[in-house]
């Protein structure tokens, strides 16, 4: 059976956030921490030993594989900071369009520091995702 590595955790997000090597990133995971807890009004958890994540959804696949994930989130990690939304939502691209400088994966974001990014969008990105995963997992 399949298991999960990312699941929600007890470990102290101020902790770990303490534990970022650069300044200058530290500094940043604090205003995203504002920003995703204000935004989201979800209370940050840690997700696995590196994801710091708000809310939370459960999903299941056709295939059979279910699990659950927080509903957005962000990892302040060495090379940039990545930021987590809603993968498969159309309107993603659109606000991507208009976020400042990033580059994206599969499902992450990844940007420099948020000085290169729009808060006003990223709140919108947030608020999207959030609702997009709401509306395609609805809780029970």
């Amino acid at each position: 059976m399949y298991e999960l590595k990312t699941k929600e955790t007890d470990t102290s997000v101020i902790e770990f956030i303490e534990q970022v090597d650069n300044p200058k990133k530290r500094e940043d995971a604090y205003r995203l921490l504002d920003i995703f807890t204000e935004t989201t009004g979800f209370e940050a958890k840690m997700w696995g030993p590196s994801i710091i994540g708000f809310g939370s959804y459960h999903y299941k696949y056709e295939s059979g594989h279910e699990g659950d994930a927080p509903l957005v989130g962000f990892s302040p990690r060495k090379a940039k900071i990545s930021l987590y939304f809603a993968p498969g939502d159309t309107k993603r691209e659109e606000l991507l369009n208009r976020f400042g400088k990033h580059t994206t994966g599969k499902a992450c974001v990844y940007v420099n520091k948020v000085a290169d990014i729009s808060e006003v969008v990223l709140k919108e990105l947030i608020n999207q995702s959030v609702l997009f995963l709401q509306e395609m997992y609805p809780s029970k």
